[in-house]
C-alpha cells in the first residue's frame, strides 16, 4: 500500500513548535465545499488535512438525524482517544446559533415540532483500515468532520479544550 502524502510531511506540532505559536492562537478552519479543514495560527493557514463529511452535507444542520455538518463557529469541548476511530474533537455543537437555527426551522414548518436537535459533532478518524473513505471522498459520518487517523492524530497534537472551529458551507 503507497503512503498517504500525510505519512511524509513533518508534524503540525514541530511547526507550531518551530514558529513558536501559543496554543490559544491556534484556530481550525473547516471548508465544507473544498473537503478541507485547516490549521491557522492568527495569521495564516499552517496546515492542510482532505475531509469528508455527513453523508448528507450541503446546508446546515438543523436536527438529529440530517447527517449534516453543522455550520458556525464553535468551540473544543473536550479531546479524547476513541476506540472506533482514533480520536474524538468533540466541539459545543449545538451551541446558541444552533439552537436558533433550529428553533427557528421548527417555527416555520421546515422541521417537526418534536424534532431532536442531536448533539456530540466532533472531528473524528475513521475505523482501522478505513483510510481509503477519507482518500475517495466518501461522506460516512452522521455528521461530524472525519480525516484519515494519521491526520487526526496529527490535528489532535495542537488542539486544546477552547479552540475555535469556524466551519463554512
Amino acid at each position: 500500500m503507497k503512503p498517504s502524502e500525510s505519512e511524509h510531511r513533518k508534524p503540525i506540532k514541530e511547526i507550531v513548535d518551530s514558529l513558536q505559536i501559543p496554543a490559544v492562537d491556534i484556530q481550525v478552519k473547516v471548508f465544507k465545499s473544498d473537503y478541507k479543514l485547516e490549521v491557522w495560527d492568527s495569521e495564516k493557514a499552517l496546515r492542510s488535512y482532505k475531509i469528508v463529511l455527513g453523508g448528507n452535507p450541503t446546508g446546515q444542520k438543523l436536527m438529529e438525524g440530517d447527517r449534516k455538518t453543522p455550520e458556525g463557529t464553535f468551540k473544543v469541548r473536550n479531546l479524547y482517544p476513541h476506540a472506533k476511530w482514533s480520536k474524538f474533537i468533540w466541539f459545543d455543537y449545538p451551541n446558541e446559533q444552533s439552537e436558533l437555527n433550529h428553533a427557528q426551522a421548527k417555527a416555520d414548518g421546515t422541521l417537526p415540532a418534536k424534532a431532536s436537535i442531536g448533539g456530540e459533532v466532533g472531528i473524528h478518524g475513521v475505523p482501522e483500515g478505513m483510510d481509503y473513505w477519507v482518500e475517495e471522498g466518501a461522506n460516512w459520518t452522521l455528521g461530524c468532520v472525519s480525516l484519515t487517523n494519521t491526520d487526526v492524530n496529527d490535528l489532535y497534537s495542537v488542539i486544546q479544550k477552547g479552540t475555535n472551529i469556524t466551519i463554512f458551507p
